[in-house]
């Protein structure tokens, strides 16, 4: 399989993901630092859903794009 193929997959199978979990992820973010003690808080922010359709596209564009090659 072409690496265009791959990479369409590999976007497919990311949008897919994002879109039936709703994927998130976690950052941490100074919230008060005093000399040398840091107070630091966990945020959960999520991936929106136009990124999962998004990626969702460009994946079949990208597998369409290497079955086409292929021809």
């Amino acid at each position: 399989m072409r690496p265009t193929g791959i990479a369409g997959i590999v976007l497919i199978v990311f949008g897919a993901f994002v879109l039936l979990t709703g994927g998130s992820f976690t950052t941490k973010r100074d919230v008060l630092t005093i000399g040398d003690v840091k107070l630091t808080a966990d945020e959960r922010q999520t991936i929106p859903s136009w990124a999962g359709v998004l990626s969702l596209i460009a994946g079949v564009v990208l597998v369409g794009m290497g079955a086409k090659k292929r021809t």
